[in-house]
């Protein structure tokens, strides 16, 4: 092998590398931004005017609604954690949603320029070493393969340098996992998720412990409302936004899981066992999510819909559902709070009891109460 095929094939490993790095990079920078961790000034400033408009609108329309004693639910324009179709956005439609808390964006900051460019990376430079391999020691060439066994130096590199790459993938993975499972703070809103099969109970312990239970809309009717077919539930988990809140879950009868993935949160809810975690929406919104874990015939069938507003406006829906806080108000007794049809003396066991919807027509399961599950009629 002379010296000039030997710096061709060099010339040429090197500029082909170089080229792929360099439109692995450009297609990195391109389609994987890093989250807005700081907020500009000028939007900032604007932001605050705007944020002053809506907040004298929004003490308005709760003053009026606070009169007449009625809670008015966010509309579809307020829909933000959702996945997106391929239809609206393919490129968007294989990526994470977009985040709405700080461990969210952080993570979403992690992957873009921290994974990704490493896979890249790697992915890139093996793909080059077998091209190589396989241009130069094919049978046409006639080439002889190096016998060279036990080359120090080559252990050396390939071990030194794939300890740094996992030194520098376990710094902010660490980071993350110890912000993930930090203690929520004393003061934090405690909510308690409970899984039901097959639907979700919102429970307030700290609001006088009524529960809210929520099951997925009939396709037509979410439809009709302007609201994502699957996902629309008749009644949201609403909580404030811009403080901690302390989701605990819990499983009534299997184990379920309680993930929205706009908010990058999921917690099992395990039967016997409360687990706890924090989470502190940053924007009002509606968020949805599904149980994540298989529990059943209608394990498609329980989506979760979170509405984070502001606290004025949740204290206002915690007194329309009879909910009181501390001494300052007490449970309205005139209130309907809902119980789920299997903790209601006499009803059947969970996952047993009737439903509302025939299982062949794909429709999501619906509780009744007590009273249809002995077969007599409701008064409601």
């Amino acid at each position: 092998m002379t010296i000039a095929v030997v710096h061709r094939d060099i010339r040429r490993l090197v500029l082909g590398f170089v080229g792929i790095l360099g439109l692995a990079f450009m297609g990195q920078g391109a389609f994987a931004a890093a989250p807005d961790m700081a907020v500009p000034e000028a939007a900032t400033q604007a932001d605050a005017g705007t944020d002053a408009t809506e907040t004298d609108a929004a003490a308005g329309a709760n003053a009026a609604e606070s009169a007449e004693g009625a809670y008015e639910y966010y509309g579809p324009d307020m829909i933000k954690g959702q996945p997106t179709s391929f239809e609206e956005d393919p490129w968007k439609s294989t990526q994470f949603q977009d985040q709405y808390t700080e461990n969210g964006k952080y993570a979403m900051w992690m992957n873009n320029w921290i994974l990704a460019p490493v896979i890249v990376f790697i992915s890139a430079f093996v793909f080059i070493l077998l091209l190589v391999v396989v241009v130069r020691y094919r049978r046409r060439e006639g080439r002889e393969p190096s016998r060279t066994t036990h080359n120090t130096l080559v252990e050396v590199i390939w071990t030194i340098v794939p300890v740094i790459i996992l030194v520098i993938i376990a710094v902010p993975s660490i980071t993350l996992l110890a912000k993930q499972y930090k203690t929520p703070p004393a003061d934090a809103i405690t909510i308690k998720a409970t899984g039901y099969q097959w639907y979700w109970g919102y429970t307030y312990p700290d609001q006088g412990g009524f529960e809210v239970i929520s099951n997925m809309l009939p396709p037509e009717e979410a439809l009709s409302r302007g609201l994502p077919d699957q996902l629309a539930v008749d009644n949201r988990m609403v909580v404030p936004v811009g403080v901690p809140l302390r989701i605990q879950t819990y499983g009534a009868d299997v184990i379920h899981s309680f993930a929205v993935p706009s908010l990058w949160f999921k917690l099992d809810a395990v039967p016997g066992r409360l687990n706890e975690r924090l989470l502190t929406i940053e924007e009002p919104g509606i968020y949805y999510g599904q149980c994540s874990e298989l529990c059943g015939a209608r394990h498609a069938y329980m989506p979760i819909a979170i509405e984070a507003v502001p606290m004025e406006r949740w204290r206002q829906w915690v007194a329309s559902k009879g909910g009181s806080f501390g001494d300052d108000a007490e449970t309205s007794e005139g209130v309907d709070v809902q119980v789920p049809a299997s903790a209601a003396e006499g009803a059947p066991a969970a996952g047993e009891g009737l439903t509302a919807a025939d299982d062949a027509g794909g429709a999501p399961s619906v509780p009744l109460d007590a009273a249809q599950a002995d077969g007599t009629e409701s008064t409601n």
